[in-house]
């Protein structure tokens, strides 16, 4: 890849997010946003037999998709190995990043997750389309790279499902997630 193209699409993400900050400000101030604490301190199981845990929720009220999807977005921080008090820094200091996705387009919810044995970080998120996720999950991996791993950032789009069958127990999440689009089953 030329410099040329790698500042385009740093430009690309940049917008994006710009975009995204100027929509979630709209979300918070008409009251759009929220917070809902009901799923915080659900466990939620992965198809490796791992189990996240969720922290944090955030969701616009009353956006419901008309092609629901989900993402599941995966990674592990650089620098804090199993430093439990650097955890819980970046699991409080998480809201900080809403504005990176709240408002891009197709955005429904997102449940924060962590498994606290392996320090793997998730977002289980709901979309509206699967190339609007698609398309949010490559940006995200653009701006997870300055802090996770490298390797570990990976995520899976499963169509025409919502997160009910995840967070009630009956479908497990993709523990290792990868770049691709799976059709439910």
């Amino acid at each position: 890849m030329t410099a040329g193209t790698e500042r385009a699409r740093s430009a690309d993400v940049c917008r994006a997010v710009a975009r995204s900050a100027v929509e979630t400000t709209r979300l918070l101030v008409t009251g759009a946003l929220t917070a809902p604490t009901g799923l915080v301190g659900h466990w939620v199981s992965c198809d490796d037999g791992s189990r996240s845990l969720v922290f944090r929720e955030t969701a616009v009220r009353g956006r419901n998709p008309a092609d629901p999807v989900v993402l599941v977005v995966r990674f592990r921080l650089r620098w804090i190995g199993r430093r439990r008090w650097a955890h819980a820094v970046f699991r409080s200091t998480c809201p900080i990043n809403t504005p990176l996705f709240a408002g891009s387009p197709g955005f429904v919810t997102k449940l924060w997750l962590t498994d606290p044995r392996t320090g793997v970080y998730r977002g289980l998120y709901e979309w509206d389309g699967a190339e609007r996720a698609e398309r949010y999950a490559t940006q995200l991996a653009r701006v997870l790279g300055l802090v996770a791993m490298r390797g570990s950032i990976a995520h899976t789009v499963v169509e025409g499902v919502d997160r009910t069958g995840y967070v009630d127990g009956g479908r497990p999440l993709p523990a290792n997630a990868r770049a691709d689009r799976r059709a439910a089953s």
